[in-house]
């Protein structure tokens, strides 16, 4: 664990933060300096090794007011109910809620899944009332690779950064290396369609089954490091369905050698899932000329679609590269890529916001800059819970 984290929170394997000097970007403009291409080229392969030691333990969730039963769900757009809503936690504030889904019916479990089921958690804001008119906005949080729907680590984060705001969140489970993308090679597991199954299942599974405001404009996505590359890639391919996006140290760039190493490195890592993901089960063959749907998957390169949604995009630069260099390389290369997209879309006149808290010192208390630290992420999401409730249509 890094120094400066408070005893009992441990990295996930998907975020990061950093901050050395702690600068923040909005609406374009110049930011921190960046590594060249020529310097990533080794990242790739470099990936794979360094994955495979981060960790993946969350936080213990802090108490938060209590509520009644949870919701009950129905059955409906092509998910069955496995097991109704049951509180995680003392708090009554956040359920989980398993399903089945023909879209993936089976994929590469990690410790404590059920190959076929998937688990939602879902954040319910205070005071929260089934039987009543009120109805809220959600913001869809996207977990990163090897990291669960349900831990802690998420727990903790939704229900910190939402306290007292009017605020449904919902993390859907998306696999230990699922890259929310349809997969093109998924050999004998199956249908792999993250995809489908997040955009045409469970959003209106979410809006059939709560008090939500079934609408764009009541309608939010975040996610962290291979979340944060769903998160934008789903806005990109509907941005008829959210108001906002935005990314936490994500893998923004996939024409980049480091963030195609992230998506293969992640499919060898044993504790991410088992079998492991070839090289082109995902997005096809990695390597030019067959490399198409690793293009058009690029969030950086179709920042246009884009265009009348708020963006928001966080990043820090490792801090002290001595000091845990696997979690310091690894937000690195997530920061590059991050800048590659904060570029397009300052290129394509489209506002956006980009905090670069650099080692993370003038970001958050304890944050040092590496990938996968709790409180580097808790102030991102902190910040962007902020932003969305300014634009989202809310009680």
């Amino acid at each position: 664990m890094s120094p400066g984290v408070p005893r009992g929170w441990a990295p996930s394997s998907v975020l990061a933060r950093a901050a050395r000097g702690g600068s923040e970007v909005e609406n374009g403009g110049k930011h921190m300096k960046i590594l060249s291409r020529a310097g990533l080229r080794g990242w790739g392969a470099a990936f794979v090794g360094l994955v495979a030691l981060l960790g993946m333990v969350g936080p213990a969730a802090p108490a938060a007011q209590a509520a009644t039963a949870p919701p009950h769900f129905a059955d409906g757009f092509g998910l069955t109910v496995v097991s109704q809503p049951k509180w995680a936690g003392p708090e009554k504030r956040t359920f989980v809620v398993t399903v089945k889904s023909r879209q993936v019916p089976t994929y590469d479990a990690m410790k404590g899944q059920v190959p076929g089921e998937h688990v939602l958690m879902v954040t319910l804001p205070t005071g929260y009332n089934g039987a009543a008119a009120t109805r809220y906005p959600v913001l869809y949080h996207l977990h990163g690779a090897g990291d669960l729907p349900n831990s802690l680590w998420t727990k903790t984060i939704a229900e910190h950064a939402t306290k007292g705001v009017p605020l449904i969140t919902v993390s859907p489970n998306g696999g230990g290396h699922g890259w929310y993308a349809n997969w093109r090679n998924p050999g004998p597991r199956g249908r792999q369609n993250w995809e489908t199954f997040h955009l045409k299942q469970v959003i209106p599974f979410i809006d059939a089954n709560l008090k939500t405001i079934a609408a764009r404009a009541g309608r939010a996505i975040v996610g962290h490091s291979m979340g944060g590359f769903g998160a934008i890639h789903y806005a990109e391919d509907r941005p008829d369905l959210f108001r906002y996006a935005g990314s936490f140290s994500a893998d923004l760039d996939l024409r980049s050698p480091w963030g195609r190493g992230a998506v293969v490195g992640s499919g060898v890592v044993p504790a991410y899932g088992k079998p492991y993901a070839a090289p082109d089960a995902i997005f096809g063959s990695p390597l030019w000329p067959l490399d198409g749907a690793w293009n058009a998957a690029s969030p950086a390169h179709h920042v246009t679609a884009l265009r009348g949604m708020g963006v928001a995009m966080y990043s820090g630069d490792g801090g002290n590269l001595l000091d845990n260099p696997v979690q310091a390389a690894v937000e690195k290369g997530a920061q590059v890529t991050t800048a590659t997209m904060a570029a397009h879309l300052k290129s394509s006149g489209i506002p956006y916001r980009f905090v670069d808290y650099g080692d993370g010192s003038r970001w958050a208390k304890g944050c040092t800059g590496k990938h996968a630290q709790f409180p580097c992420l808790q102030a991102d999401m902190n910040d962007y819970v902020k932003l969305i409730m300014k634009r989202l249509r809310h009680p």
